[in-house]
Order: C-alpha cells, then sequence, then structure tokens
C-alpha cells in the first residue's frame, strides 16, 4: 500500500536500486512534484520520461520488493537519526541549486548546515605537513563561524572535522555509505563527536555500503553544499581531485595548498594551481 505521507513515499524512491538522482528528479518534475503519482504510475506513464527503461520500469512498479520502511524505521530510532527532504528548511540550502540535488538525506545530528560553509578534502594517507595543515585550516575557519564540511574518512578529512571541533565549531560529515555503516571503523568515535554538535549525512539509506559508485555521489554533495573546496593533499588522481572538479562546475570556488613538487601527495595540488586554483 502506497504511503499518504509524501516523505515516506520520497524515502522510498531514494532506496530504489539503479534510480539516481538525475532520474528522480526527472520523474519528479514530469509527475508534478508528486512521488505518490510516481508509486502508483503504470510502467507506459513512466517510460515516458527520459532514461527510464524496462528495468527502472519494473523496478519502481515492484517497490514493494525493494524498500522496507518499516524496517529503516527501526534503524533511523536507534541511531537517533532522520529524513530531511529538499523541502526542508534544514536541507543544505546551496544543494538545491545543482542539478542532480538529491530528493532528500538521512542526518544524524540536530546541525544545518549553513551556506557559509568550506569543504576541506585531501588523501587518505597526508603527510604530517597535510595533517598539520587540515587540522590547523579546519580549526581557523571554524573560529571564523564557517561549516568545515568533508567526506569523514581517514587522513585529511578526519583532521579537517577534528580541528573544527577542537575550535568548538561546527562540522558536517558527508559519508558514501548509509548511516549504519562506520566507514572507516576507527572514525566512530568521530562521528559521533561530530553529531553531538554538527551533523553526519548521506544520501544513501540505511544498509547501502560504500562502493565505486557512492563515493563520486558522496562527493559532489561536498562541493555543492559548500562556497569553495580546499584540497591540502591529493595524489594526481583520486576522490579529492574529484571533488575539485565538481566544484569547478558547480561554479564553486577551488583552493590548493602547495606542496613539494617530490611529494606525490602535492601532485594534484599543485596540478590544480596550475590549472587556476586559488
Amino acid at each position: 500500500m502506497i504511503p499518504d505521507d509524501d516523505n515516506r513515499c520520497l524515502r522510498i524512491l531514494n532506496a530504489l536500486p539503479g534510480v539516481g538522482p538525475v532520474t528522480l528528479n526527472r520523474l519528479l518534475e514530469y509527475f508534478g512534484n508528486d512521488p505518490r503519482a510516481i508509486l502508483k504510475a503504470s510502467a507506459a506513464s513512466l517510460s515516458r520520461v527520459r532514461g527510464v527503461g524496462d528495468n527502472l520500469c519494473d523496478v519502481i512498479t515492484h517497490w514493494q520488493s525493494h524498500a522496507d520502511l518499516e524496517k529503516e524505521d527501526k534503524k533511523l530510532a536507534a541511531m537517533n537519526a532522520r529524513w530531511i527532504s529538499r523541502s526542508d528548511e534544514q536541507f543544505p540550502a546551496l544543494l538545491r541549486e545543482l542539478p542532480d540535488t538529491p530528493i532528500g538525506l538521512y542526518a544524524r545530528g540536530d546541525g544545518v548546515v549553513s551556506p557559509k560553509a568550506v569543504a576541506i578534502v585531501g588523501t587518505r594517507r597526508p603527510t604530517l605537513y597535510g595533517r598539520e595543515v587540515a587540522t590547523r585550516l579546519g580549526y581557523e575557519l571554524a573560529q571564523l563561524d564557517f561549516w568545515v564540511v568533508s567526506g569523514g574518512a581517514r587522513g585529511i578529512d578526519s583532521c579537517a572535522h577534528e580541528g573544527a571541533l577542537k575550535a568548538g565549531g561546527k562540522t558536517a560529515a558527508v559519508l558514501g555509505c548509509g548511516l549504519d555503516i562506520v566507514y572507516p571503523p576507527e572514525n566512530l568515535d568521530l562521528f559521533k563527536k561530530i553529531a553531538d554538535t554538527g551533523v553526519v549525512l548521506t544520501e544513501f539509506a540505511p544498509g547501502r555500503k560504500a562502493d565505486k559508485q557512492t563515493f563520486p555521489q558522496r562527493n559532489r554533495l561536498i562541493s555543492g553544499m559548500t562556497l569553495a573546496t580546499v584540497v591540502v593533499e591529493s595524489g594526481a588522481r583520486g576522490g579529492s581531485m574529484l571533488t575539485a572538479n565538481f566544484a569547478a562546475d558547480q561554479g564553486r570556488q577551488v583552493f590548493a595548498v602547495p606542496g613539494r613538487i617530490d611529494q606525490e601527495s602535492s601532485r594534484g595540488c599543485n596540478a590544480l594551481i596550475r590549472e587556476g586554483a586559488t
């Protein structure tokens, strides 16, 4: 039975496998921003939406096989977490500007990421210099009342979060998995501290594990909810460089911390500076 509540319908749509944010936005636009209408629609009606083929039609028309809201409700309650729809005031305002904005987010913690936010990202294997810079930037930005946003990963991300917390400021961790999955596991206590004063966010339903697809999706949110992205240390390729590219495409500012010319973890930053990053 289709729920009467729009938010519950949105959660069902968000949990469907293979239905990404671009397709979800197209579906909502076509069906008058009515998630119930999407769940009630016939395969013939759904197929009129660009990008919705036979496989997605089958997933949507048989949504009961893919979504279990009662089980999800229990998980969210156990974590003291909630769902924030795109129309909610607690939804990060800058994310609404993206063409592939998520239809909602799962949140742990009561913090609301303001537009006055900066992302700090970098390698999972930083040098001592990188750790010190990321911690210092997180600390000083938090002192200036900026939200510090990062991905909760080991390395530079963790240092940025810890610097903001040390300053008594606000920080948000954006995960590439469900809220019930602690990744990396050593950051369990860090995520608890972030949730106490800031917020832990994800667009992925509980139970979704991190994979090669979820991290790029996560990275576009990190850059999309912030005014600027600072890359502290990064190799020539990797998630941090992808986040910087997302930031540039989204019209956000890109900053890079210069590093040694013979240091592998500085190649990405030095390349960004050559390309025009501040």
